[in-house]
This record gives structure tokens, sequence and C-alpha cells, in this order.
């Protein structure tokens, strides 16, 4: 398991606080109420616990293939239906949404491999990530890869925790699949618009692995 860069900054500063809170809560308190001195402790704890958890990156087997669709990010498909597309395709497409709780690892992956054809940010609401308007109203950055078998939109999209998208696309970058496409910091969804004649592999409720478990195929 290793630390995602993303992270780095802000475990310094959680680890920084922690330190000060602690040093601060025993020199005036471990004398007089060391219970309290206890319990801001193992508090402050848990938190850095918590945030090094959230930037971890563990050891994975990628799935690689040329005709499949990869899972982008970690968690439960919360959607799978038919919608038109407004922003990029302007036709009809397959939406697979997956929903990131602040316990999943949150980077982001490359389903396929391709080049870039679309990379664009858009402000936004902050909308529950569940929310069936939070697609279209959050805060998100859309990415369209292209290859010989066709092309999808992979959305990542902020929500009422989630406040800070981070997205390594540019237009005309070659990407591989399985490679990193961004990270969203603290629990959100991630969005792919898949062709039409490609076949879900996934059900609602499942819960996936990015880089792992196969979205579609074409």
């Amino acid at each position: 398991m290793s630390i995602h860069r993303e992270g780095y900054k802000i475990i310094g500063i959680a680890s920084l606080l922690f330190g000060v809170t602690n040093i601060i809560s025993f020199s005036f308190l471990s004398g007089v109420l060391p219970w309290v001195a206890a319990v801001i402790f193992i508090i402050t704890f848990l938190l850095l616990i918590f945030t090094v958890s959230f930037f971890r990156i563990p050891e994975r087997k990628f799935t690689i293939a040329d005709d499949k669709i990869i899972c982008p990010a970690d968690g439960k498909v919360v959607a799978i239906e038919e919608m038109h597309d407004g922003e990029y395709f302007h036709d009809r497409r397959i939406q697979v949404s997956i929903f990131m709780s602040p316990a999943n690892i949150h980077v982001n992956l490359n389903p396929v491999s391709g080049t870039v054809k679309y990379s664009h940010y858009h402000h936004g609401r902050y909308l529950v990530a569940w929310h069936p308007k939070s697609s279209l109203e959050n805060e998100r950055h859309s990415v369209v890869i292209e290859n010989e078998k066709g092309a999808i939109l992979v959305k990542q999209i902020a929500g009422a925790m989630a406040k800070r998208i981070c997205n390594y696309a540019t237009v005309g970058q070659q990407v591989i699949q399985d490679s990193e496409l961004g990270f969203i910091k603290f629990g959100s969804r991630v969005d792919v618009l898949l062709p039409l004649s490609a076949a879900v592999e996934v059900r609602l409720n499942q819960s996936v692995k990015c880089g792992v478990t196969i979205l579609a195929s074409f």
C-alpha cells in the first residue's frame, strides 16, 4: 500500500494539528482532567488515521483488455440507465454511476486506452452525490476517451463533502487503461457514459473496484 500524492499536504497538516492539539491538551489537562486529555487523544488519533486511510492506494492486479471498459472508481453502482447526453455526444447513451463513500479508494483510473478528445471542468452546486440532478448541476469534470472500439465519457462529480476534483487529462493525450485519470477528495460519484451498443457487465448495488471490475464490453 502507498499514499497518493494528493494526500501529502493534507496528511502533513493533519499530523501537525494532531501533535499541537495533544501537546496542549496533555500540558494543561493531564494533571486535572486526565480523562478529557485521553478522549481528545483518541478522537484526534482516529481522525488522523481516517485522513491517512482516505489517501491510501492498495496494491492491485489490474484488469487489462482492449474490448473491455474497466471501472474507473471504487464504490457501489447506484444507476444504470439510458439517457440523452447534451454535453458532448448529443445522442442517447447508457449511463453507469458509481457512488464513492468516504471509506472507498478515491483515485480514478482511465477505463480504456485511447486519445483524450475532450476534457472540461464545470462549476456547479454541491448536492449530495446520489441526488438525480448531481450529474448535471454539481461541480464536475468530464473527459472523453476514444479508441478504435468507440468513445466513452467519464464524469467526476463533486458532492456535499467532496469539493475538490483533481483531473490529469489533457486534450490530445494518449492514455493507457488503468492509468490515473484523477482524484476526488472526500467522497463523491463517477458517471460513465457508454455507447448503446455496449454490454453492461455490472448490476445495481454491486460493489466495484477501480482498475479491476469490468464495467462493460464494447
